[in-house]
């Protein structure tokens, strides 16, 4: 009988999906009923996008931790031919056999489960991801993911945040509405458009506004809520970097991913006015159909940026500039991250001083250094936050040699208004010499000095000196102004304007920006007319408006430099008036137009 039993003993092969013990006929019959067995059974969560093999392998090692200690050991000695795929991997099993054992034995397989959620909802939180890794909808609860943001947003510590090396604006980015601030007239409270993003009936967009005022920020949060609720994918591209075969590969993933997935694909494009009038029309059909839904990024003008026809198809969003208010709730919201306290105020220790190294130093600000943060970032964000991450990282080097006191606590880093300044340099000024802006102050230097105004008259003046545009730009736009809205009334203020066109040319900047400010606040200063202008201006348009042929130059009023014009009647009859003491009776204009004054002329209609 002893005999008999060993020959199946060594013929025996386990079974790796559920351990037991098989002989080389029918370990082939038995994988088969195995691997069937384990796909339809069901784990604790349905959200677990691993593969099958292995919450089978999960669930039953405990059960069957003796019988896999004996049987490995004794599949480690022997080979078997019919099976050589999973002999190939013999030496792996041990080790995937201690995780998963200690894994279970710390914590259920349900807690497990939802650590993996977190975690992988850490990674998709930190960026925008491609299409090829997102995660489907039936895979993404929303209950953990709103867990895990907030609180990802409240533990940040600060030797996290500073020593990564990602900017502050970056890693504080919100990803609520409730964490979005500055912008309520477009996503506040009873909005149309807050009602569609919470519904994810989101339309096609085009986010204009400032650097820094929260466009990318708004686009996360819909990317994060899309993730969550899992409603639709997310792509993000960049047309300083893209391409049209980068965007026609997207839309084809989006046709295909709506066709087989009923999905729809999320296309955010940053800086979309980089792209050009035919790169732009790529998109046209697509949004008109609904493939993807658009939503673009833009700091200039949509309406001389992007094109016309896919301007009709996107709803314009125009975001402000951030107010000094917002950015003190968002410069309040960074130091709370950062574990910064604000001197002067008596709070209870954080959460992260609490668990804090004892030898990292007490770092405090003052309010008045956050106060010129919020006045001096100019409504940008992304500036006035990496400020102040400047400023940290800066006085924490410099007492980096002796981070604790001599009695051994930790040292106090006071953060002032110099520091704060030192980081800044100077006011950031918004202001583009080829965008929109250079148009908005020019038009307002102009309306200033024709309304009498000469303190705004400085202030734009200023504003665009500063900001970086060129002193022969401006007067140039003096000297027109002399003449369009002084005129008449004080015929000196043309010379005063060419005079101070032709310094700044001798001389330039910075010398020459004191002149300019002379001949503004002369030209603020003179009495207006525009008589000039206006009768200028009646002139084009009886011009434009005659219909027919124009009126001939009377024979009289013509030069007559040959003898055949003389013969032909050419300036016969001409009466030269100096020859007259007197006024002289003579007519010059065309007979159709006798009579009419264009300085009080009123066209008729087009």
């Amino acid at each position: 009988m002893a005999s008999e039993k060993s020959p199946s003993v060594r013929d025996s092969v386990q079974c790796p999906i559920c351990f037991k013990d098989f002989t080389s006929v029918t370990i082939n019959g038995h994988l088969d009923v195995c691997l069937l067995r384990g796909v339809t059974d069901s784990s604790p969560s349905t959200t677990e996008s691993g593969p099958p093999v292995k919450k089978s392998r999960i669930s039953a090692e405990p059960e069957n931790t003796s019988v896999s200690s004996s049987s490995s050991s004794m599949a480690g000695t022997q080979s078997s031919p019919v099976f050589s795929l999973f002999q190939t991997n013999k030496g792996k099993l041990p080790v995937q056999s201690e995780r998963s054992g200690v894994s279970t034995s710390n914590q259920s397989p349900v807690s497990a489960h939802r650590k993996g959620v977190k975690r992988a909802l850490k990674e998709t939180s930190e960026e925008f991801e491609s299409a090829d890794t997102e995660t489907p909808q039936c895979q993404q609860p929303a209950s953990a993911s709103n867990g895990n943001t907030l609180q990802t947003t409240n533990d940040f510590s600060p030797r996290i945040s500073l020593a990564s090396g990602k900017p502050l604006a970056e890693a504080l980015r919100p990803n609520t509405l409730e964490e979005y601030f500055g912008q309520s007239k477009v996503v506040g409270q009873q909005t149309l458009i807050r009602s569609l993003l919470e519904s994810q009936e989101i339309p096609s967009l085009i986010l204009w506004g400032p650097p820094g005022c929260g466009k990318t920020t708004l686009a996360h949060i819909i990317a994060s809520t899309s993730k969550q609720k899992g409603t639709a994918r997310f792509v993000k591209l960049s047309a300083t970097s893209a391409s049209t075969s980068d965007v026609r590969e997207v839309i084809k993933q989006a046709q295909n991913e709506l066709r087989l997935c009923k999905r729809k694909t999320i296309l955010f494009i940053d800086e979309i006015h980089r792209f050009n009038k035919s790169q732009q029309d790529t998109f046209l059909p697509h949004v008109e159909c609904g493939t993807v839904t658009l939503i673009g990024a833009t700091t200039e003008n949509p309406s001389f940026q992007v094109n016309s026809a896919l301007l009709s198809r996107c709803r314009v969003l125009v975001l402000e500039k951030l107010s000094v208010e917002a950015m003190g709730l968002i410069l309040n919201r960074a130091v709370a991250a950062l574990g910064i306290r604000v001197q002067g105020q008596s709070a209870a220790k954080s959460k992260d001083r609490d668990t804090a190294d004892e030898h990292q130093p007490n770092i405090y600000i003052e309010q008045k250094a956050l106060d010129t943060i919020a006045y001096l970032c100019d409504g940008d964000a992304r500036t006035g936050l990496n400020s102040l991450q400047l400023a940290v990282q800066a006085q924490m080097n410099s007492t980096r040699p002796n981070l604790s006191a001599q009695d051994g606590s930790p040292r106090e880093i006071v953060l002032t208004e110099k520091h704060i300044k030192e980081g800044l340099q100077r006011s950031h000024i918004l202001y583009d010499r080829a965008g929109e802006e250079h148009y908005n102050c020019i038009s307002a230097l102009h309306k200033s000095m024709r309304g009498s105004h000469e303190n705004a008259s400085l202030y734009w003046l200023g504003r665009m000196l500063e900001g970086g545009e060129d002193p022969l730009y401006v007067a140039r736009r003096l000297v027109r102004f002399a003449s369009e809205d002084v005129g008449m009334a004080d015929p000196s203020a043309l010379p005063q304007a060419v005079s101070a066109f032709q310094a700044c040319h001798l001389i330039g900047m910075p010398e020459c920006e004191v002149i300019l400010a002379q001949c503004v606040v002369y030209l603020a200063r003179a009495p207006k007319s525009i008589e000039i202008y206006k009768a200028y201006a009646n002139v084009k348009t009886c011009l434009r408006n005659h219909k027919g042929p124009l009126p001939p130059v009377p024979l009289h009023l013509r030069n007559a430099p040959t003898r055949l014009m003389k013969q032909l009647g050419y300036g016969k009859d001409y009466q030269y008036n100096p020859a007259f003491r007197g006024p002289v009776e003579q007519e010059y204009l065309p007979e159709e137009l006798q009579g009419v004054d264009f300085f009080t002329w009123m066209p008729s209609g087009p």
